[in-house]
This record gives C-alpha cells, sequence and structure tokens, in this order.
C-alpha cells in the first residue's frame, strides 16, 4: 500500500476543496452575511493541511487497483468531513454528525436533508449545500484528475473506482482529455439550464443553485416547497434536464462525433421507455386528484423523473399518492439511472444486463447444449462484466439488509425504514412516509444517522471501495 501517494492525492483533494468554498464566500459577500469569517475559516484549514500533504512529492508515484479504490473511499469522506466544518462554525447546524450527514448527501447528490426549515439557511450555506451536488457529481476526482500530474494508468485505477456503472471506458486515449471532455459536456448543460430558468423569471441566485442541483441529480431545495412554488414552464425545464443529466455522458460525445446508433444506444432507449412507461401509469392513476389531465401529466413526469434520475425534487407530496403510483416510484428509485450519468440506483445497464442473464439461463435449461452469449448493442458482454454485476447485486442485496436492520432499533414503521435506505443508498433523497417530500431525516438517531451516511457513500462509490477499507488485506503492504 502506497500511504504517502495517498496521503499527496489527499492533500490535493482538500486544496480543491478550499477553492469550492470560494463559491459560498462570494455569495456570503454579495448577500453580506456574517456567516462569511465561518467559511474563510474553513477555507483556511483546507488549504493548510492539504499544503502540508502535498508539499513534499512521493518518490514512489505506482498505484494498483486497491489504492485507486482506497484513494476514492478516503477522498470522499475528507472531502465530506472537512466540507461540514462550515454549518457547524456558523451554527446553523450545530451537531456534527447531523453536518456531516448533510455534507456527505449533498457531495454524494443523494439531497437527503436533516433540516426541517432550509429557509432559515444563509444564502452562503444553501450555495455550499447546492454546489457540494454539483462537483460531487461528476466525480470530485474525475475532475481534479485533469490537473493533477498522474500517469494515464494511475489515473484510470482512480476513474474506475469513482465512476458509476458496470464498466468504465476512455473516449480517447489519455484519461485527463477524457476528464476534460466529460466536464465540459457537464459544464454546457448547467450553462444551458441556468439560462433557461433564468428565462423562466427566477432570480441568479435560484438558477444557479436549482442548476447545480439539476446537474448533479442531487435535489436539495432552498425552499421547504422544494420546486412546489414555481410555474409550470421552470418545472417543465427541470424535468427534461433532470432526464438528460440522468443519461450517460458518453452518449452526448457520441452525438457531438456524428455518432448517432452508438449514442441511441440499448440502454438509453430501455431508460427512455421505462420513463414514458411508468408516466403514462402514473397519470392515469392520479389524473382524478388534479384539476385536469395536463397539470397530473406535469407533477406525473416531473415525480418520475426526479426519482429515475435519483435527483429528490418534488413539485407535490406524492407521499399521497394511490399504492399503484407509490410502488411503480419505489421500483424506479432502485433502477435509477444510466451508467456514466450523475444519477444513481442500481443503473439501467446493470438491470439488463441481469434479466439478459436470466433469459440466458432459463434457454440453457430448456436447451442444454446450446452455446449463448449475453450481447449489448451487438457486442458481446464479458464475463468479467457479468460477473461483476453478480458480484454487485450479491454486496447491494447484502449492504441494503444490514442497513435495514441496523436503523430498524429506531422502531420506525417498516415503509419508513425501507424507503430511507432505499433514498440513501441509491442516493435519490425523499422515500416514503415518515421521509417523504414533505419531511426530513432528522427523526432518525445519530447511530442510524452514522448507517444512511456509510450508505450514501456506498451508493454514489459503487459500494466496493468503501467495503474496502473494511478488509484487512486492503492494508497490507505489497510483498
Amino acid at each position: 500500500m502506497n500511504y504517502r501517494m495517498i496521503s499527496y492525492i489527499l492533500g490535493w483533494i482538500l486544496i480543491f476543496e478550499g477553492l469550492f468554498l470560494s463559491v459560498p464566500m462570494l455569495t456570503a459577500i454579495v448577500y453580506g452575511e456574517s456567516v462569511l469569517p465561518s467559511y474563510l475559516i474553513a477555507m483556511g484549514i483546507c488549504f493548510l493541511i492539504g499544503g502540508l500533504l502535498v508539499f513534499k512529492k512521493p518518490k514512489k508515484k505506482q498505484l494498483f487497483a486497491r489504492e485507486g479504490c482506497v484513494i476514492v473511499a478516503l477522498s470522499w469522506i475528507v472531502l465530506s468531513a472537512f466540507g461540514a466544518l462550515p454549518f457547524l462554525m456558523t451554527r446553523e447546524i450545530p451537531t456534527f454528525i447531523d453536518a456531516l450527514f448533510e455534507t456527505v448527501s449533498g457531495f454524494t447528490t443523494t439531497g437527503a436533508s436533516i433540516l426541517s426549515d432550509v429557509e432559515k439557511l444563509s444564502h452562503a450555506s444553501l450555495m455550499w449545500r447546492s454546489f457540494t451536488h454539483w462537483v460531487g457529481g461528476m466525480g470530485v476526482l474525475v475532475f481534479i484528475m485533469a490537473f493533477i500530474p498522474l500517469s494515464g494508468a494511475q489515473n484510470m485505477h482512480i476513474m474506475k473506482a469513482e465512476s458509476p456503472g458496470p464498466s468504465v471506458s476512455k473516449l480517447v486515449p489519455r484519461v485527463k482529455t477524457t476528464a476534460l471532455i466529460l466536464y465540459s459536456i457537464y459544464f454546457a448543460l448547467t450553462l444551458i439550464e441556468f439560462i433557461m430558468l433564468l428565462f423562466g423569471g427566477m432570480t441568479v441566485f435560484e438558477a444557479l443553485n436549482t442548476a447545480f442541483a439539476t446537474a448533479g441529480t442531487g435535489g436539495f431545495g432552498f425552499y421547504n416547497s422544494s420546486m412546489g412554488s414555481f410555474s409550470p414552464y421552470l418545472q417543465i425545464v427541470i424535468t427534461v434536464f433532470m432526464i438528460l443529466f440522468a443519461i450517460n455522458f458518453n452518449c452526448y460525445y457520441m452525438l457531438l462525433c456524428g455518432k448517432l446508433r452508438e449514442a441511441f444506444n440499448l440502454e438509453l432507449r430501455t431508460f427512455l421507455i421505462i420513463i414514458a412507461s411508468v408516466i403514462t401509469v402514473i397519470t392515469i392513476n392520479i389524473h382524478g386528484m388534479f384539476l385536469s389531465v395536463g397539470e397530473a401529466l406535469r407533477h406525473s413526469a416531473f415525480t418520475v423523473a426526479s426519482l429515475i434520475s435519483t435527483t429528490g425534487f418534488s413539485t407535490v407530496d406524492f407521499n399521497q399518492w394511490p399504492e399503484l403510483s407509490r410502488a411503480l416510484l419505489v421500483i424506479i428509485m432502485f433502477i435509477g439511472a444510466c451508467a456514466g450519468s450523475t444519477g444513481g440506483g442500481i443503473k439501467v445497464s446493470r438491470i439488463i444486463i441481469l434479466f439478459k442473464g436470466m433469459s440466458k439461463e432459463l434457454q440453457t435449461m430448456v436447451q442444454p447444449r446450446q452455446i449463448k452469449k449475453i450481447k449489448m448493442d451487438s457486442r458481446i458482454i464479458d464475463h468479467e462484466t457479468v460477473r461483476s454485476v453478480n458480484v454487485y447485486m450479491v454486496a447491494y442485496l447484502m449492504i441494503f439488509a444490514i442497513s435495514l436492520v441496523l436503523i430498524s432499533f429506531d422502531n420506525h414503521d417498516l415503509i419508513t425504514s425501507f424507503t430511507a435506505v432505499t433514498a440513501t443508498i441509491n442516493n435519490i433523497g425523499p422515500g416514503l412516509d415518515l421521509v417523504g417530500p414533505t419531511s426530513n431525516f432528522g427523526l432518525f438517531t445519530m447511530q442510524s444517522k452514522i448507517v444512511l451516511i456509510f450508505d450514501m457513500l456506498a451508493g454514489r462509490l459503487e459500494l466496493f471501495p468503501m467495503l474496502l477499507l473494511f478488509t484487512p488485506a486492503t492494508w497490507k503492504n505489497n510483498e
């Protein structure tokens, strides 16, 4: 284990976090808020500790896959721990676990909050919450890789550990160039949404917060009503962009290259079919609760887009919808977004591979001598990818079950506990019943919040980087 290299990269993480804190600091200056010193002190702490860690470059720079996973897991923990400092210093969130929960929820783009009244927060803190979504959306290390001096092989280990989905591929030969391309697309889409929100009558502050939260599929609101108080035009714009950010960013690159067939691949087509089907069924199911079918369709589309993209915004209290609609919403919470997007969940590509694997087994039982390969877009899925998907699902179910048991000690009803774990491990935000869109996660004990913090981190990092931290063999030196 290359401990010095790990600490070196963690140092760069803290330096960049110090730079990220300039966004809420600028917000505090614009609004003349008294929280400015707290953010300034937090920035100074990040620069000081980060500077000490990167002051001397490590002699041995080689990284293996396990170091990549450890770096990613520790980076997100460090990022969240230091990112929680401003909330503590301003006393807007007085306890460390609550502040950490809110910050982890931000960086992992979950959007689950322990706050009962977000409107009491300063503009700077509201901006910091939303900005953490934008930073965490594409991956912190994916961004930093474009700037810190690492070799391509080292970068790839880190990229594989942080990027969502069953497999990770480079768009171009150089990993740094890939990172720049992805972030350029990310920035462009964010900017387009920001401009469209301004046209809809949002203030600059509201548009920035919404664009950051939508881009990262995070869903932190700055009003207690989330998106319910905004106009139909704004709700439609947000609906469209929640879906756009839940699509694999490789598809956008293929579109830019004129490769339409590669862009509209099986995963994207399946994703869009699921969205259209669920919206249709829910609209039919809830139309009697609204003044018109058009209004029901708008709220249905917004909610489906919000939950399948794992954003977590809301326009209405979908907790009051009929059981069929609620059941469908829980199902799409598990499915989640496309691989290579900013969304969470199991991912559509994994669902496709699992169904194709099941189909293959059924056909093999009927015709044992038949040799059948799992294919996606006319390409054979290699055995390693299929195996990783199966192992992922085992780990996912194990973590889900253990988490559910642990938070059940709080003695809340099953739907609350079940959807709380669902909402955190899939990085969604709201659940049902006591953790529904009009409620929050402040009702849980500190012990349960720690479990849910782990779930948010594990869900964002595809489980294994977090699990490796608890594996003794991980920390042994290479022979």
